[in-house]
């Protein structure tokens, strides 16, 4: 199947010499929930406004549902939805109208029940003829992805979509997200929100430095760089961790009440079995136990300081 957008030997320099992309490859399949994470300043912001036509490349090429966007860029942003960190929707407009105005910017015929739909989706229809400039920074937000979806892309960026968005808001706009998937958009989301990409994607990408340093299916991606580890509350504080457990790394916590053993989930033997025998036959006795697996803000940290 081909992707809806492939991004290959993307590059981009600056006059000044910055080199915001280096060649960058990227492939996105219709209908999933991509995220795009990365540190500020990693080359998130121009990957996308390179794609959606904003920005120039300065070499390589980006289709769009097989389409080259820049010697077809009716076609290629008409099939994209943008939804910007910035809010430059005009503030003495109405939802409806901000709405109906920008469906009429791609060409698309008058269609009222869609616009209703959407703003309704959005919790926005009570709004729908208020001033943007006298709603809250979540509605305005909000009035963005309306914008967005108007003229009904196939593709949407969301560029940061709930920053500075209280937390039920941030739900609501999670649920539109999902819904859109289940109906066939492609997403690709970039957020400073860990647990938002946690949440919502099917696939992570992560860039540094102008460059994709990976790019897995998220919860293969949790598997294989997430390790476990097990938590030991001790019936007896220890002052150090005695010789003998040395082979097993363990970390003592700073009362010693607690020793954390951390283990791969993906190799055969975790070590676990042999670690208790170890403690008893060491006389340490302990009377709760505990296992966690890291996040993946712990992978991403991990991720971005390995290759900084």
């Amino acid at each position: 199947m081909q992707p809806v957008i492939n991004i290959q030997n993307l590059t981009k320099t600056y006059a000044g010499g910055f080199r915001a992309l280096k060649d960058v490859n990227l492939e996105i399949d219709r209908g999933e929930i991509f995220g795009l994470l990365g540190p500020n300043g990693a080359g998130k912001t121009t990957l996308i406004n390179i794609v959606c036509g904003i920005v120039t490349k300065t070499s390589g090429s980006v289709t769009v549902h097989g389409y080259d966007n820049v010697d077809n860029y009716r076609e290629t942003r008409a099939r994209i939805g943008l939804v910007p960190q910035e809010m430059p929707t005009e503030t003495f407009e109405t939802p409806w109208n901000t709405a109906r105005f920008s469906r009429g910017l791609f060409g698309k015929p008058e269609n009222p029940e869609h616009v209703e739909k959407v703003l309704k989706s959005l919790s926005l229809w009570d709004k729908k003829d208020e001033k943007i400039m006298m709603l809250s920074g979540g509605m305005k937000r909000r009035v963005l992805i309306a914008k967005a979806l108007a003229h009904e892309p196939e593709v949407l960026f969301l560029d940061e979509p709930t920053a500075g968005v209280d937390v039920e808001l941030r739900q609501d706009l999670w649920n539109v997200v999902r819904s859109l998937r289940e109906s066939g958009v492609t997403v690709i989301l970039t957020t400073h929100y860990i647990e938002e990409a946690e949440q919502l994607a099917d696939r992570i990408g992560v860039i540094n430095h102008g460059e994709i340093i990976l790019v897995q299916e998220k919860n293969r991606l949790m598997r294989e760089l997430g390790k476990k580890e097990l938590v030991l509350h001790l019936n007896e504080c220890l002052t150090e961790i005695p010789s003998q457990l040395e082979i097993y790394k363990l970390e003592l916590s700073e009362d010693g009440c607690e020793l954390t053993y951390h283990y791969d989930t993906q190799k055969e033997h975790t070590g676990i079995t042999a670690l208790l025998a170890a403690l008893h036959d060491a006389g340490i006795r302990f009377n709760d136990l505990n296992t966690s697996q890291s996040s993946l803000e712990e992978i991403f940290v991990g991720l971005v300081k390995k290759k900084a």
